[in-house]
């Protein structure tokens, strides 16, 4: 059993804070460019980035030219402009993806913040290796979605609650902007956020004072532009799409749900988080066992449960649950699982060592096996179905991620050999082998993954299918993120045609389903699909002539 450091020895020392800096950035700028824009949540979400930047219009979001009212438009701005910016050097989707690099940094510098501002100098690395060692943030995290906008306004607002009590003004002033970030990334979930947590603080008497509330009087005078200028735009732009936006996309939309659909599945995080949370959850329930006693006392505990406990009931009742809507609440679980450091025990930090090092060492051994089979075809079942997967996938030998890989893998066994023995190290070691993990997907398996994940060949083969002279391509079951990739890689704008005025007509359906085959009316003139994509098959028919 290791004899771990003293809390005077477990301080950061300037080395110590670099080397975890590194490993964070490494983390954080691993995977944002060299890939397409990834099916679904990507590809529409840059096909929203793509209309800025062809249109200049940002005040009313729009996909393949038609409104899209479903998020304000902040996420999408800040992309294109990151994308604008590296123009130069980048493709349009990496640059845009840029943005999503940054707004999680963000979310780390202040998740760091908070956890320093409750428990103590050194305790902000903590919570920040906490955080990008947990499993449901990995490839979120490097993916162009509007969360990650959210994810970094639940991090300033956080960080603004434990500042509320010793400084009023500048506590305000990031509560406020925290609610308007997030506002302005999703809509009305941040504000239902920052009612819910201020309600639910006011229930402890640290809170119950005239300083928090100057506090969160401060905060929503901070907020008001966010929460008033895009809206009021928006509406004087047009009143028929502000209403689509707060009406019919938002509060009608939850009120339907509330009416027919409420609760149906309220369960799904509390199934989820187990391996979403992995493994700040554990540390979370323990720290907050161990402090069981004096939560009625200790603001650093209630902040944090009061936080998860909104977030969890609030995010469980909203329409269209799905596990990225949980990133919110990796925020309060990494802060409570920083508290629970001092107090593990030192069998279960080494199980959880060991654990993970043992874990990612054999999962990296794999992936470089897998690679290597590919590459060199050496017949193993393995390499057979990683070729059936992703039929076409013609392996080549790259210099450059190949040794990033192993130099990746060099310093993962260097680091868990040189880290010193204290009760961060379990959780340094984790978010190592997770860095690791995600360094070698996005270098040795990059082409493979993006051959299977990108729309450019099926678009492409769509392109050069498309007849010299036609008026307009009607839709049919076509998703969003299909119309933004049409757009972007081929220039092909689809619209709804419920007329039939169209001479051609665009379908999605798969191999089973084939909607207007049989039709005397239309005549197919091409199907395709993406590489090794057995369920979604695109049909592109001619209106026959009379």
């Amino acid at each position: 059993m290791f004899a771990y450091a003293t809390e005077k020895e477990q301080a950061i020392t300037p080395a110590k804070a670099w080397l975890l800096a590194l490993l964070c950035a490494v983390w954080v700028g691993t995977g944002l460019i060299g890939h397409d824009p990834w099916k679904p949540d990507e590809a529409y979400s840059f096909g929203l980035i793509y209309h800025i930047l062809q249109s200049g219009d940002w005040l009313v979001p729009a996909l393949a030219g038609e409104p899209y009212m479903d998020k304000p438009p902040l996420f999408y701005i800040t992309a294109a402009l990151f994308a604008k910016l590296f123009s130069p050097l980048l493709p349009l989707h990496d640059g845009a993806r840029l943005a999503s690099g940054f707004y999680t940094l963000l979310t780390l510098l202040f998740a760091g913040l908070t956890g320093r501002e409750l428990f103590g100098k050194g305790h902000g690395w903590t919570t920040a290796i906490i955080l990008i060692g947990s499993l449901g943030i990995l490839v979120r995290a490097h993916q162009l979605i509007t969360d990650l906008a959210l994810l970094a306004g639940c991090a300033i607002m956080l960080y603004g609650y434990a500042l509320a009590i010793r400084f009023r003004q500048r506590a305000g002033i990031l509560i406020g902007t925290g609610l308007g970030i997030g506002f302005m990334a999703k809509g009305f979930i941040a504000p239902a956020l920052f009612l819910l947590i201020c309600a639910g603080l006011l229930l402890f008497r640290y809170w119950r004072t005239r300083y928090f509330l100057a506090t969160l009087g401060i905060a929503l005078l901070c907020a008001l532009p966010w929460l008033a200028i895009w809206p009021w735009l928006l509406y004087q732009r047009s009143p028929h799409l502000f209403m689509e936006w707060a009406w019919h996309d938002n509060i009608g939309h939850w009120l339907h749900y509330a009416e027919y659909h409420f609760g149906y599945d309220a369960w799904y995080y509390v199934q989820s988080l187990p391996w979403l949370a992995w493994p700040a959850w554990p540390l979370a329930l323990w720290a907050t066992w161990q402090a069981r006693g004096k939560l009625r006392y200790d603001a650093e505990y209630q902040l944090p449960l009061v936080s998860f406990g909104v977030m969890l009931v609030t995010l469980s009742f909203v329409p269209n649950i799905k596990e990225v809507f949980a990133l919110p609440m990796l925020l309060p679980l990494a802060l409570l699982a920083t508290a629970s450091l001092s107090s593990l025990r030192r069998g279960a930090a080494n199980a959880l060592d060991w654990f993970g090092i043992m874990t990612f060492a054999l999962v990296g051994i794999l992936m470089w096996w897998g690679w290597a089979g590919l590459l060199l075809d050496n017949h193993a079942k393995i390499t057979i179905w990683l070729k059936d997967y992703q039929p076409g996938f013609v392996p080549a030998f790259h210099a450059t991620p190949f040794w990033i890989a192993a130099a990746a893998s060099v310093l993962w066994v260097a680091l868990i050999w040189r880290v010193g023995r204290s009760m961060r190290r379990s959780v340094i070691n984790w978010a190592a082998g997770v860095t690791l993990i995600w360094v070698l997907a996005m270098t040795l398996w990059l082409p493979w993954l993006d051959n299977g994940k990108s729309y450019r060949g099926m678009v492409m083969q769509l392109r050069s299918a498309l007849p010299a002279h036609y008026n307009c391509i009607g839709r049919l079951y076509l998703g969003d993120s299909q119309r933004a990739m049409l757009h972007y890689f081929g220039n092909i704008t689809t619209r709804h045609d419920p007329s039939h005025r169209c001479e051609l007509a665009l379908v999605q359906g798969d191999r089973n389903i084939k909607p207007l085959a049989g039709n005397a009316e239309w005549e197919k003139i091409w199907e395709g699909g993406r590489p090794g994509d057995k369920v979604e098959r695109y049909r592109l028919y001619r209106r026959v002539k009379k």
